[in-house]
């Protein structure tokens, strides 16, 4: 049986200069794999390249087949169609994620408007009902607001709804709270928990917190100079990382505690990685 997204010997390069090399990824339904590693690990290039939102200097070689239909071959136009319906994004930046120019009910009723033959009164009534199931209070009046009129956290959750909405078989979400201050990202992070599992099929998290990872994912991959170094369970990859590189990303966790005594899974959502 295919998996819903497999990932073969996928290549990326910018020029001659290889971003992600030889990577093979396989995303079961239901599956939340967390895509962990340093800055400039190769890790947004990966999830840019599966979305096809790679600038046009970009090379892709490989394959990437998504519900049984490679990706890389396939005409622009299918591609567009499927974004948003079938595979959605969050972005580490909702403000760059969300267009200045329209209101928050514009941008989320504008998903079902493309994606589903329903009228704008029925688009705009389930963009409320949405507005209110991430969390947003007053979603009547929060839909004529602008992003710059709502904060960092608000605008998330707005990225988070557009993302949801159409219950996507895959959702690639890249450092969804790593712009947000510490509070507000528990908050999101609560959010997404409680959301993925009802409105996602699979969920591919790019991210370089361990605790992010520990609270949402059920695997993990680890990236290193554009590869895939490991990948394991959760819990089997905190407590026996086989990698030298693995080993010393849990080493890195701050405190000296975390150093010394064998890595468990960590549970609090500020543990980080070197090289954010």
């Amino acid at each position: 049986m295919s998996a819903l997204l497999e990932v073969e010997q996928l290549t990326t390069r910018y020029g001659e200069t290889p971003v992600v090399r030889d990577v093979s990824l396989r995303l079961e339904a239901g599956d939340v794999l967390g895509l962990v590693g340093e800055s400039g690990s190769g890790k947004t290039t990966l999830g840019l390249s599966i979305l096809g939102l790679l600038p046009e200097e970009a090379r892709v070689e490989g394959s990437i087949l998504f519900e049984g239909s490679d990706l890389l071959g396939m005409p622009a136009r299918h591609k567009r169609s499927l974004r948003g319906a079938r595979i959605s994004a969050v972005f580490q930046d909702p403000m760059s994620a969300l267009d200045p120019s329209y209101t928050v009910g514009d941008q989320l009723s504008e998903v079902f408007r493309s994606h589903l033959d329903i009228s704008k009164g029925a688009a705009l009534a389930r963009s409320v009902e949405w507005l209110r199931q991430v969390g947003i209070a007053a979603p009547e009046q929060r839909m004529r607001a602008y992003p710059h009129e709502l904060s960092g956290g608000m605008n998330q959750r707005v990225a988070i709804a557009i993302a949801l909405a159409l219950n996507p078989a895959l959702m690639i979400a890249d450092e969804p709270t790593s712009a947000l201050d510490v509070t507000v990202q528990a908050q999101i992070l609560r959010l997404l928990r409680s959301l993925i599992g009802e409105h996602a099929g699979a969920v591919l998290l790019i991210t370089h917190d361990l605790g992010v990872v520990a609270q949402l994912c059920n695997r993990v991959a680890v990236m290193y100079e554009g590869e895939i170094v490991e990948e394991a369970p959760v819990r089997d990859l905190f407590a026996r990382p086989r990698h030298d590189y693995t080993r010393h990303l849990l080493a890195s966790l701050p405190g000296r505690a975390a150093r010394k005594r064998r890595p468990t899974v960590v549970s609090n959502g500020n543990a980080r990685l070197d090289g954010g």
